[in-house]
C-alpha cells in the first residue's frame, strides 16, 4: 500500500523536481525536518550519506506546511532527524511519523542530545501585558493511552451565550490569521465541532488572541478530546463553562484572573478541563489550577481595539468598529512545550547534536563507521574552535552595548552562552496596531539602554515594520542575524553563527 502511494507520489510531483531521495542511490538516505540540521548530518556522514530537509532553505519551520514531494523524500528515507521540542509545524513531524518505513530510526535530537551534555533552558514568558494573556494548553504525556507526538489534542468550543459574538484566532509570522472559534455562526454538533475546534501536540500550548464584539457578561463552554492517532476515535477530556466579563465589573465575590497568564487546559493524564493561572507571567510554570466555575476571566474596558483593516479580519466585522481584544502575547504561530528548542544557537549543544548523528548514522550503516568516526572528530574540533571564535569576537563588544533586541524569541541560548543580554524581542502583530504606551516602551528600552542597532532575521525583514519605524525614531541600526534557516548567504551552520557573531560585533561595538 506504501509503494502505491508512493508510484502516485512520484508521478504528482513530477520530472523537473529538485534532486531527492531515491532507491537508486547506493548513499545512506537521509530526512531531516530543517536545513541546519540538514547540514549537520552532512557534515558527519559526508559522501556515505544523502540529506535533504523537509522544510526548504529561508523558509520558517514553525510554520511551513509539508508538500508530497515531502511524504515522497520521507517514504525514501533510511533515517530521520528532527530537532523537536516543538521547534517544527506539528504537521512537519506528522508527515514525518505517519510515513516513514518501519524500523527506520527516527531521532529528536534536541530531547536525545542531553545524554551527550546538551545544555537546555526553559522558556520564560514574561511578556508584560496590561491585560491577562489566555491561551490554550495540553496538559500530560498520555501514555496510558498510547499516545505519541504525533497524537492530537482537540480543544472545541461548543456554545457561547453573551451580548455579542466571541472569537479566539491566531495571527501567523507573516499575517495570515487563523480562526479557531467563531460562535457568530453557531456551533454544529453534527459536525464534531470541527470549524471550532483547536488542535495540539500532547504536553503543548499556544498563545492566541480573543475577541469580543460587545460589553457584557459571557459564558463560553469547552470539550476537549485526544485522538491517539489519525484513524483512532477522540477519548472524551472532559467539558467545562468559562465566565468572562467583558467591559464590566465582574460579579462580586469572584475569583477573578485578569493579569499575567492563563490557559484552558486539557488535562490528558486525568480527563479534565480546567483552568491553570500565574498571575506574575513569568514562565516558570508555576500555575494554580482553578475549576472552570470557581473564576471569571476579565476583559476590561482598557481592552478596547478596532477590527484592523484587512481582508482576513473581516470574520469580526467592518474595520475599524469596536471590539475587546485579549491580544496574542507572543506573536506568530507558536505552538510549543516547556523548554526553549533553539539548541544550535549554543556551538558546545550542536557539539552533541553532530555525536548523536554519528552513532545514528554507525547503527544505521556500520560498514561506514570508521568514516563517521573521523569526520565526526574532525567536526568537533570545529565546532569547538567556532565556540572559542564566537567567545573572541563578543567578548569585544563592550559589556555595556551587549543588548540584543530581534524580532524573534530565539537567541536565548546565544545569551546565555556568549555573554549577550535578550534586552526585548519583538514579532509584530499585523492584526492590531501597536498601541503608543508599546511602541513607547520598546523606544524606552533602545534608548535608555544606549542599544545602537537592532536586529532583523533576513527572512523576515520585509514583514517587520513595527521593529523597524521604533528603530528609525530612535537611530537605531538595522542589522542581520539569522535563527531557525541557512540560505544563499550562510550555507553552513559554522557559517550561520560566524555571521551572527559578526553582525553582532560590527552592530554594537
Amino acid at each position: 500500500m506504501r509503494w502505491a502511494l508512493l508510484a502516485a507520489l512520484v508521478l504528482l510531483t513530477g520530472c523537473g523536481a529538485p534532486e531527492g531521495l531515491s532507491s537508486a542511490d547506493d548513499r545512506l538516505q537521509v530526512v531531516t525536518t530543517t536545513s541546519l540540521l540538514r547540514d549537520m548530518v552532512e557534515q558527519v556522514g559526508g559522501d556515505r550519506v544523502r540529506a535533504v530537509s523537509l522544510v526548504p532553505d529561508g523558509a520558517d519551520p514553525h510554520a511551513y506546511e509539508p508538500t508530497l514531494r515531502d511524504v515522497r523524500d520521507v517514504v525514501y528515507a533510511d533515517v530521520a532527524f528532527s530537532n523537536y521540542m516543538m521547534l517544527e509545524q506539528h504537521n512537519v513531524i506528522k508527515t514525518l511519523d505517519a510515513n516513514l518505513r518501519d524500523g527506520v530510526p527516527n531521532i529528536s535530537l534536541a530531547e536525545d542530545a542531553t545524554k551527550y551534555a546538551a545544555e537546555v533552558i526553559p522558556l520564560v514568558e514574561n511578556v508584560n501585558l496590561d491585560t491577562i494573556w489566555l491561551g490554550l494548553r495540553a496538559r500530560g504525556t498520555g501514555a496510558r493511552h498510547g499516545t505519541n507526538r504525533s497524537s492530537d489534542v482537540l480543544l472545541s468550543a461548543i456554545d457561547v451565550k453573551g451580548p455579542g459574538a466571541m472569537y479566539g484566532y491566531l495571527t501567523g509570522t507573516f499575517g495570515e490569521t487563523e480562526l479557531y472559534f467563531d460562535s457568530s455562526d453557531g456551533f454544529d454538533a453534527a459536525s464534531g465541532y470541527k470549524d471550532d475546534t483547536a488542535t495540539l501536540p500532547a504536553d503543548a500550548h499556544t498563545h492566541m488572541s480573543w475577541v469580543f464584539t460587545k460589553p457584557g457578561m459571557y459564558t463560553a463552554t469547552f470539550k476537549a478530546a485526544l485522538q491517539v492517532s489519525a484513524t483512532s476515535r477522540p477519548l472524551p477530556l472532559g467539558q467545562a463553562t468559562f465566565t468572562f466579563a467583558v467591559g464590566v465589573r465582574p460579579p462580586a465575590g469572584a475569583t477573578v484572573l485578569n493579569q499575567g497568564h492563563a490557559d484552558l487546559t486539557a488535562d490528558i493524564d486525568r480527563g479534565r478541563l480546567l483552568a491553570l493561572y500565574d498571575p506574575e507571567g513569568g514562565g516558570d510554570h508555576t500555575q494554580t489550577e482553578y475549576e472552570a466555575d470557581d473564576i471569571v476571566i476579565e476583559v476590561p474596558s482598557k481592552a478596547i481595539a478596532e477590527v484592523p483593516a484587512g481582508r482576513e479580519f473581516r470574520f469580526m466585522g467592518r474595520a475599524g468598529e469596536q471590539i475587546y481584544q485579549l491580544p496574542q502575547a507572543v506573536l506568530g504561530k507558536h505552538v510549543h512545550g516547556e523548554i526553549d528548542p533553539h539548541l544550535w544557537q549554543n556551538a558546545r549543544n550542536v557539539m552533541a547534536y553532530s555525536e548523536l548523528i554519528r552513532d545514528t548514522l554507525i547503527e544505521a550503516d556500520p560498514e561506514g563507521a570508521k568514516t563517521y568516526r573521523e569526520r565526526t572528530d574532525a567536526y568537533l574540533a570545529r565546532l569547538d574552535a567556532l565556540d572559542r571564535d564566537l567567545r573572541r569576537t563578543i567578548a569585544a563588544i563592550p559589556a555595556r552595548q551587549r543588548y540584543l533586541i530581534t524580532t524573534h524569541d530565539a537567541f536565548g541560548y546565544l545569551g546565555a552562552a556568549y555573554g549577550i543580554e535578550i534586552a526585548g524581542f519583538v514579532t509584530p502583530n499585523p492584526a492590531v496596531e501597536p498601541s503608543l504606551a508599546d511602541r513607547r516602551k520598546l523606544s524606552e528600552t533602545i534608548r535608555n539602554l544606549k542599544v545602537p542597532s537592532v536586529f532583523l532575521e533576513p527572512g523576515l525583514a520585509g514583514r517587520t515594520t513595527t521593529l523597524r519605524e521604533v528603530a528609525e525614531e530612535t537611530g537605531a541600526r538595522l542589522c542581520p542575524i539569522y535563527s531557525d534557516t541557512l540560505d544563499d548567504t550562510v550555507g553552513t551552520y559554522e557559517a550561520m553563527m560566524r555571521f551572527n557573531a559578526r553582525s553582532l560585533k560590527r552592530c554594537l561595538s
